[in-house]
């Protein structure tokens, strides 16, 4: 019984942590701007999730900071370029093609044409060495007598 107050004590815990959404701004029109904007920012904390899409608190207050600056009356690029001198190219969830981060986007395709090329060649040699171990007819017929010969020996 004693163990059934702690597992509710915990849950009363859990649920008065639990925080609710955050209201929509009062413009529903800048909300949807807020989070079309934020769907194309990448989550600092989470790294894996959109702005949009992120519950930590950081993710909040940088909506909330986005949602500030549109009422400033920011334009979306200008928004951008503000987050990517604070946090680098790294939050926006595509990050422009340029020499920096050319070993992101063409990376894959590289390793991926490259294991391609490794595996072309290790077939072809492996054919290549396969090829020169064909027995003659007088070399097959040896090895047919002598596993005739041992399966002789064998039975009893």
């Amino acid at each position: 019984m004693r163990w059934l107050a702690c597992v509710a004590l915990v849950l009363l815990a859990a649920a008065a942590q639990a925080r609710d959404a955050a209201p929509l701004a009062d413009d529903p029109v800048l909300e949807q701007r807020v989070m079309r904007l934020a769907s194309e920012l990448r989550c600092l904390v989470c790294q894996n999730e959109t702005l949009a899409d992120s519950r930590a608190d950081l993710a909040i207050d940088l909506r909330n900071q986005v949602r500030e600056q549109m009422r400033a009356g920011k334009t979306d690029e200008e928004i951008k370029a503000w987050l990517t001198q604070r946090y680098g190219d790294f939050v926006l969830y595509r990050p422009p093609v340029k020499s920096s981060t050319w070993l992101l986007w063409f990376g894959p395709f590289v390793l991926l044409i490259a294991g391609g090329a490794a595996l072309f060649i290790y077939l072809r040699r492996r054919r290549a060495r396969t090829d020169t171990t064909q027995f003659t007819p007088e070399q097959h017929r040896q090895a047919q007598a002598l596993l005739a010969e041992d399966l002789r020996d064998k039975t009893p």
